[in-house]
């Protein structure tokens, strides 16, 4: 694996790959983030704070995080940006760097491997475990994708997919984006939505 270095957005939730994530860009050192941005690669990197705020600066930020590629912006006229970015590689921080304006990392790309049809099994379970999970947050009243959510033809993609949609915590999405093998997260989502559903269904008995 290469290392490079990549302007970082650290955030209080989790990008996976393939996932569109729409941002509101308002801090100083953003903006200096996007003009770069715009000027040159289009790409910056986002990884998920563990501790601390995402305005100000003082926050513990996890390791592995994904590339985000701007697909869509619009700078206002006051300075501030509205973008929408989508989630390429995965990647893994070896080192923050000194710097002046925005976070800066070097960071190493990470490849998922490839998808095996031995693990279309436990991709269905993972499937029927987080349409159920959405199906009852929608019962619940709580805003997210609909149960009927349409999934990609592709097996890979769509397993982020489920990764995205799964109406799960920023911190149980981290640790699914950290698994390399897509098996073993296809697995780990399953058990994961199954829980929540469990607990949702709980809470709607109880209502």
């Amino acid at each position: 694996m290469t290392a490079e270095r990549l302007p970082m957005f650290p955030l209080g939730a989790v990008l996976v790959p393939g996932a569109v994530l729409p941002l509101h860009i308002f801090e100083p050192r953003y903006r200096v983030l996007m003009f770069d941005c715009v000027r040159g690669e289009p790409e910056f990197g986002v990884v998920l704070i563990e501790r601390g705020f995402e305005v100000g600066g003082a926050d513990e930020r996890f390791g592995v995080g994904t590339v985000a590629r701007i697909v869509e912006a619009a700078e206002l006229p006051d300075g501030r940006w509205v973008i929408a970015v989508v989630g390429t590689d995965r990647l893994r921080v070896t080192e923050w760097m000194p710097h002046d304006s925005y976070p800066l990392a070097t960071v190493e790309r990470l490849v998922d491997g490839k998808w095996d049809e031995a693990n279309a099994g436990v991709r269905a379970r993972a499937e029927a475990q987080v349409r159920r999970s959405l199906a009852l947050s929608a019962e619940l009243g709580q805003p997210g994708p609909p149960a009927t959510v349409e999934l990609s033809a592709d097996p890979a993609a769509a397993a982020w997919q489920l990764v995205a949609v799964a109406p799960l915590g920023s911190f149980d999405k981290q640790r699914l984006l950290e698994i390399d093998d897509p098996g073993a997260r296809l697995a780990t989502l399953a058990d994961l939505a199954e829980e929540q559903a469990t607990m949702l269904a709980y809470r709607l008995g109880g209502d």
